[in-house]
């Protein structure tokens, strides 16, 4: 999916989320400072950051295919070489990074396999390739409570229930089916504070990914019926989100 957003939107509607599990994945991946590393779909840059924090933006890599994501890496982090290209075609020669990581990407891309294919050849024989992608297949992704109230107003309307690698043992098959072996599995929680619950509703309405889109396509009186049953999912004000993603690192 191409993500036609703000970065600002995208930081409001995921980065809370994103923004810790990159630290985690970042500690999967075993880093250390003299690594050459690649972001793939990078979006705002809220691993690139953590990947920075440890090896120095000369090390530090970064790709996506949104050009407002580009520019807006850019600008955060000087001196990253950041580039526009997809997963599947990755614009670098064979073996060049040390590691690979794609934090919430795999699910987005048009060739899951393709794409972690090109991450295993641009990085170093026995380099790690991370990758993570929420459970929303297991209802612990952090729209899932508005996929809920959305399957009450709605039932049977298209949700995020099952895109790739998105339930379990799935990410690590499309791992195994790119050729990467070693593989270590397992599951990366966060939990994020809300003081309110229009703070928790409003990054829904700025077309961010599938579940804005859901919300931008509704008029104003099916908009608020969604509304009020997200609201009727979630504990009363000051709340907090749970969400998990399967994590996977391999080899090259």
């Amino acid at each position: 999916m191409f993500f036609d957003v703000t970065a600002d939107a995208y930081g409001r509607f995921m980065g809370r989320y994103s923004e810790p599990l990159a630290d985690q994945l970042v500690a999967m991946a075993g880093l250390r400072a003299t690594d050459r590393v690649l972001d793939v779909g990078c979006g705002p840059g809220a691993l690139t950051a953590r990947l920075v924090a440890v090896a120095g933006t000369g090390r530090v890599t970064a790709i996506d295919p949104s050009s407002s994501f580009v520019a807006a890496v850019a600008a955060r982090l000087p001196g990253v070489d950041v580039r526009e290209a997809s997963a599947e075609a990755l614009p670098f020669p064979d073996h060049g990074f040390d590691a690979t990581l794609a934090q919430l990407v795999v699910h987005f891309m048009s060739d899951p396999v393709a794409g972690l294919r090109e991450m295993a050849r641009v990085t170093r024989p026995g380099g790690p390739v991370v990758a993570s992608v929420w459970d929303h297949g297991g209802g612990r992704g952090p729209s899932s409570p508005f996929w809920r109230g959305v399957a009450d107003v709605h039932p049977g309307a298209l949700d995020e229930s099952d895109p790739p690698g998105s339930r379990e043992g799935h990410l690590g098959q499309l791992f195994e089916d790119a050729g990467l072996g070693d593989l270590d599995e397992t599951v990366l929680t966060v939990t994020v504070p809300y003081e309110s619950f229009e703070e928790w509703w409003e990054p829904y309405t700025s077309g961010v990914g599938p579940a804005g889109a859901y919300v931008d396509r509704l008029d104003e009186a099916d908009r608020q019926r969604v509304r009020d049953a997200c609201a009727a999912q979630l504990p009363p004000a000051p709340f907090e989100v749970t969400a998990s993603a399967w994590t996977v690192r391999g080899r090259a």
